[in-house]
Parts: C-alpha cells; sequence; structure tokens
C-alpha cells in the first residue's frame, strides 16, 4: 500500500477481518518484526487469552495496565520488537520505503524476462509481486531427477555464497523460489543468480543425462 503502483493490486484488502505481515522483510527493519493487525479485538483476545492462575490480571502493580501479550497471541512476553520498526519509517519515510518495495517488484519482472534468455531455465508461475520461481530444464534427465537436481541446484548456490533463493512445489515440481526484498539488490545480483542456477544446473544434469 506504500507504493502507488503496487497499491491497486491490493483492492480490498480493507475488508479483512484480519492482517499479518513481516516488516523483516518488505519493511527493512531486523529479524523479527511481526505485525498482526484485527478489526475486532474482542474476538482476538477470546481466541488468545490465557486465563491462568499466575497470569491474573490487577490493576495495580506489573500485573496492571494495558492488555498482556498472552492475550493478543501465542506469546507470553514480548520484546520491544516495535521501537525497531517505529525508527525505520521516521527515518527514511513511507515514500521511501514504497519505492524500495517498488522497486523489488520491477527487479522482479526484470528476472522474468532475463528468464528468457536462458535456455536451461525456465519460469514456474506468474510473478504478480516480488516472488520469482523458476527451476532448471534437465531436459535429458527423468522428473524426478529433475526435482532432486533443482533441490541440490538450491543448496549450491547457498554455498557458493552468490545468493540464498529457497525451495518450493508448484504443481508437484520441485522449483527455485527467489524473493526480492533486499534494498541493495541490484540487476548484476539477478544475472548472477541466473547465470549460477544455469551453470550448476548444466554441470548436475551430465552425469544424469542416461537415466
Amino acid at each position: 500500500m506504500l507504493s502507488p503502483t503496487i497499491a491497486p493490486l491490493l483492492k480490498g484488502i480493507e475488508r479483512a477481518d484480519s492482517l499479518a505481515l513481516d516488516f523483516h522483510k518488505w519493511g527493512q527493519v531486523p529479524y523479527d518484526a511481526i505485525f498482526f493487525m484485527v478489526r475486532d479485538g474482542a474476538a482476538q483476545s477470546d481466541t488468545f487469552a490465557s486465563p491462568s492462575a499466575y497470569l491474573a490480571r490487577h490493576t495495580r502493580g506489573l500485573g496492571g495496565g494495558s492488555p498482556w501479550p498472552c492475550d493478543l497471541g501465542v506469546d507470553l512476553s514480548c520484546s520491544f520488537r516495535a521501537l525497531k520498526t517505529w525508527f525505520t519509517p521516521m527515518c527514511y519515510g513511507t515514500d521511501q520505503l514504497g519505492a524500495v518495495m517498488e522497486h523489488t517488484c520491477t527487479l522482479a519482472q526484470t528476472m522474468k524476462q532475463q528468464l528468457q534468455i536462458y535456455p536451461e531455465l525456465e519460469l514456474m508461475a506468474p510473478v504478480a509481486l516480488n516472488i520469482v520461481c523458476f527451476r532448471h530444464r534437465c531436459d535429458n534427465v527423468n522428473w524426478v531427477n529433475a526435482d532432486e537436481i533443482n533441490a541440490e541446484i538450491v543448496a549450491d548456490l547457498h554455498e557458493s555464497g552468490i545468493t540464498g533463493p529457497s525451495v518450493s512445489q508448484i504443481h508437484g515440481h520441485t522449483v527455485i523460489r527467489a524473493t526480492v526484498v533486499n534494498h541493495r539488490t541490484t540487476e548484476c545480483d539477478i544475472d548472477a543468480l541466473l547465470n549460477a542456477a544455469q551453470a550448476m544446473g548444466r554441470a548436475r544434469c551430465e552425469p544424469h543425462s542416461a537415466d
């Protein structure tokens, strides 16, 4: 919602009864910073409140004052996560944070377009925001081996230090899931990921080409 370009994709979000989001991702805040917002505070309390004797509420002392964390979620206590989340928009402003989010979505579209020039890689799902799911084709091996090889490519990428995508499943097939969230990510990083994924896949597919 902080980006005029992305906001229209979230039309209807105001009708949600609850929303959960991680500021340690697009919000550029150190881990962890998770927000959970509900329309009906009473419903939240009815769901999570813990009435145990040792958690009794009082009008004075440590047991008095504002609602306890154990009334709002599964945690019985919480650290002061809100401070770092408050500092970030105060320092950089919502316009700049929105620009960062828009930039990551632009890079995801760039990755989508770049995949077309890598003959051994293929896009596995539409790119709506900042997530790109793709895989090495492994044309000369069967699907079972191809799934194993794509999982190994992700581990190879991690160990190389080039980038850190995750493994996911789409329509029963293993895919490489790249999520662009860091404000420092550039097109050079996208190229490095795709170059490495194709090269690593090629190296791993060759021993299986006769399977």
